[in-house]
């Protein structure tokens, strides 16, 4: 049982895998150990640790006091089955991916139609074995018939394969939808990890711009972009193996779903041309052809049989993750299974992806602040000459607000500094008119930035603008808030179609296996039937056949 979870165990972890894999950054960068963001709204704290940390009725009375972390179970009533590992008690510990009860108790729903199949497989096997032994060895006509028996066998027969007919078309639908259903679910987890790239190649393209700009030729301290250096390279790599298991693991995903499906049209086809020719076959009377049909059809409705039994667990487990994705989500201060899958606990390297962006981002704003304040906004004699002076002058420059403070964390802005999003806008006030002066710019009217300044100062500004607004996307990485958001849409927008899709396949199936099943019985019964009736028919004709008349002899002494 266990094995034939083994098929199912691939799709599940497949498809954790591609709802998972925005996240696996932290997992690549994890030997990152930095400078921690502080301040109240810096911190990145684990999901657990919140938990513990806010909860009004745990109080701690010393230090050496053990913190309960008692796992909350995911799914506990819909994986409440029995486990044949454990004496077929049943199964509490929920949906868990990772252990072999888990995957016992699922694949023991199964069961049923394994037996089924083998009964089948080994029943009908020997009854077929009988009746050919028979027909060897004792074979003699039987001259009994039963019209009652004829009409019956007739009558289901003709029930039965118009049940797998309609069987075959519930399973050809059925797939396609399913089909669909997980193509769908498999393009949005593959579009929201392709987002999670695009944004990690964005923000290490934003930390490597910010190592070229410079303010009046200032630019940012040598250890600072040594440090933007290490963290970009982490950051590339981590983003290309991410675009590259996403669509490493979409084809594989994306082939097995073919694949499946081909199965599936084909089973459909095959059952339906045997459901419909036997049934012809039977009513013309080709014995022959019948049995090998018969014999064909006993193979094919044990496979099926076994086939059902992987779908029903496939069905489960898929339904199984979508509960359990609902319960994460509305639990997220319990520690769960999921816990040891996910890859956004890792606090360390959360607060250091977020401290290097606000390090940049405030380093980059003080530089653009002391341009401002030391040289624009200073009124220097024309004897100095440039950088410092190229005759500035009119109302003074309102600095620009820096987001952090210099422990980074968040700070209000003040009513006199300008944001990230209205400098470009303020400034342009003013700017001045310039003419070149050699390799410089002179203003030749009222304003204290030269277009050359103001354009340096606004590519800063894009830059730590840049940074800032992809903070709260980085914590949402490393929070798993990303996570949570994708599986809150998957379980409303796909759970439900791949629920109903895999259920319908699998009443499909049934159909199909069960209809055939009968059919064949009955195609050996009519058959019977039949041949009775014929053999009957021989009989009464011979029976009622009058005497041929006697003819009288001429006597020889008559005259004519």
């Amino acid at each position: 049982m266990v094995f034939r979870a083994s098929s199912s165990s691939i799709i599940v972890s497949s498809f954790l895998f591609l709802c998972l894999i925005p996240l696996s950054i932290s997992r690549a960068s994890h030997e990152l150990h930095g400078n921690r963001v502080s301040g109240k709204d810096g911190k990145i704290a684990w999901r657990r640790q919140i938990a513990e940390e806010s909860n009004p009725n745990s109080t701690i009375t010393n230090t050496t006091t053990p913190i309960d972390q008692t796992p909350f179970v995911l799914a506990a009533e819909r994986t409440h089955r029995k486990d044949p590992l454990n004496r077929y008690n049943f199964y509490t510990g929920g949906w868990n991916i990772s252990s072999q009860h888990y995957w016992a108790s699922v694949a023991f729903t199964a069961v049923p139609l394994f037996a089924v199949s083998i009964a089948w497989f080994v029943g009908f096997g020997l009854a077929l074995f009988v009746i050919a032994c028979y027909f060897c060895c004792c074979r003699r006509r039987n001259y009994s018939y039963s019209r009652v028996a004829y009409a019956i066998s007739l009558i289901l027969l003709i029930l039965f394969t118009l049940a797998a007919i309609a069987g075959c078309v519930v399973l050809y639908n059925a797939q396609e939808k399913f089909h669909k259903s997980t193509l769908g679910t498999l393009d949005y987890m593959v579009n929201q990890a392709d987002v999670i790239v695009g944004n990690l190649q964005n923000f290490s393209t934003s930390l490597a711009s910010a190592k070229s700009v410079g303010v009046d030729q200032i630019f940012l301290p040598a250890n600072v972009q040594g440090n933007i250096d290490n963290i970009q390279t982490k950051l590339n790599t981590s983003a290309d193996g991410l675009a590259t298991r996403a669509a490493k693991n979409s084809n594989n995903i994306k082939s097995f779903l073919d694949s499946m499906r081909l199965y599936l049209i084909i089973i459909a086809a095959v059952m339906l041309f045997l459901a419909f020719f036997g049934f012809l076959l039977s009513i013309f009377g080709l014995q022959f052809l019948v049995s090998v049909l018969v014999v064909i059809g006993w193979i094919l409705v044990a496979g099926t049989f076994i086939l059902c039994g992987i779908f029903l667990l496939l069905h489960n487990v898929l339904t199984d993750t979508c509960v359990a994705m609902d319960d994460w989500v509305t639990h997220p201060h319990e520690q769960t299974a999921l816990d040891d899958i996910l890859p956004c606990v890792d606090v360390s390297t959360a607060n250091e992806s977020m401290y290097r962006s606000r390090e940049v981002t405030y380093q980059l704003v003080g530089i653009v602040n002391q341009v401002i304040t030391n040289i624009s906004n200073q009124n220097f004699p024309p004897i100095v000459g440039p950088p410092l002076y190229y005759n500035q002058s009119g109302p003074l420059i309102p600095p620009l607000c820096s987001p952090y403070n210099p422990d980074m964390s968040n700070r209000t802005c003040l009513v006199n500094e300008v944001t990230l999003e209205d400098s470009s806008k303020v400034w342009k006030e003013y700017e001045c008119e310039a003419a070149a002066s050699g390799s410089t710019e002179i203003c030749t009217g009222v304003g204290r930035l030269t277009p050359s300044l103001y354009s340096q100062m606004l590519a800063a500004v894009s830059v730590s603008q840049g940074l800032y607004q992809y903070g709260p996307f980085l914590t949402q990485l490393e929070d798993c808030s990303f996570v949570r958001e994708t599986f809150t849409s998957i379980s409303a927008n796909n759970c439900p179609e791949l629920d109903r899709d895999t259920k319908w396949t699998y009443v499909g199936l049934v159909i199909v296996s069960v209809a055939v099943m009968l059919s064949l019985i009955f195609w050996v019964v009519y058959a019977r039937e039949r041949r009775h009736r014929i053999y009957n028919k021989d009989f009464l004709a011979r029976s009622i056949q009058p005497p041929l008349p006697l003819q009288d002899k001429a006597d020889p002494f008559v005259e004519e």
